[in-house]
């Protein structure tokens, strides 16, 4: 007993490291991002702009993403609710941070942000929760299907994409921003989506101490302006060289190593838009798995 203790807690403090790590790539990832922005533009015209990690572009023709298979969007949708409880969130290894933010709503509802790139393997791990929890409230059409970058830490990591995607809940809104492809031109990488004006904002507000413990981190997820997270919840290791159908499926299996790193930070991101709904729908929100997850949610901040 004392060993299978042991061999838990030092589990635990490996893929403690691995997020750690995480955070000290993503950083060197922008500040190499930052410098190849700048000698390109002055060597073309001789001038000198700045690029934000998120700014990006107009949305473009090019884009690497294709159509999730129907069964893919269905798994992610039908996840049995044993498979939520066997999993819990004992093992989670980071959720959001409750926040003294201004409200985040759109249409009268509480809403969702999200902001990431199409590059970036950190981004690729982090949509499988997101998804997977927001499709406990609500409905996607249009969901895509993409891969992290090929020259990037944990490449090619399968996921999804939000680009051009829609969602449509009772509870509450949705935006999912993907700055950028994981297609490099000239050196940098194709842009995407741009956030709006209200969105840059919240991402440079609160995406930096002290409610995160890094500035301008991606992925970035803001929820209604009540609970904040930067960076994955989980490393993308787990996803190393499986398909988006192999993962979706891993999801039906509690057992699964995929299915214990995405539904544990799946429910602790239920526990949190439960918070914006008033506990609604009951069906979801008043689940064991759900109510405990609460618990793992971050002390308030700012």
């Amino acid at each position: 007993m004392a060993r299978r203790v042991e061999q838990k807690a030092a589990a635990r403090e490996r893929i403690a490291a691995q997020l750690a790590a995480q955070q000290q790539a993503e950083r060197r990832r922008r500040l190499l991002l930052a410098v190849g922005a700048v000698v390109l533009v002055v060597v073309i015209v001789g001038g000198l702009v700045t690029i934000r990690l998120v700014g990006g572009g107009k949305k473009t023709a090019t884009n690497p993403s294709g159509s999730a298979d129907a069964q893919i969007v269905n798994a992610l949708s039908s996840i049995p609710d044993s498979a939520f409880a066997t999993v819990g969130s004992a093992d989670v290894q980071a959720a959001p941070n409750a926040i003294k933010g201004t409200p985040l709503t759109a249409d009268g509802k509480p809403k969702v942000l999200y902001i990431g790139a199409e590059f970036c393997p950190y981004c690729a791990a982090e949509r499988w929760p997101v998804t997977v929890a927001l499709s406990r409230f609500g409905k996607f059409t249009n969901l895509g299907t993409t891969h992290s970058s090929g020259s990037d830490v944990f490449p090619n990591t399968a996921t999804l994409s939000f680009h051009g995607a829609s969602y449509t809940s009772q509870y509450l809104a949705f935006t999912g921003v993907e700055t950028t492809t994981n297609q490099q031109v000239g050196g940098q990488y194709a842009p995407l989506d741009t956030p709006t004006a209200e969105d840059q904002k919240t991402f440079d507000t609160y995406n930096k101490p002290p409610y995160v413990s890094s500035s301008g981190s991606i992925p970035f997820v803001d929820l209604g302006g009540k609970y904040v997270s930067s960076g994955a919840t989980f490393t993308p290791e787990v996803l190393t060289g499986k398909t988006q159908a192999q993962i979706a499926d891993a999801l039906k299996d509690p057992s699964n190593p995929i299915s214990k790193a995405v539904l544990a930070s799946a429910n602790v991101f239920t526990a949190a838009i439960c918070k914006l709904t008033n506990n609604q729908p009951a069906g979801v929100c008043s689940t064991e798995a759900v109510t405990g997850a609460a618990s793992k949610l971050g002390a308030e901040k700012g």
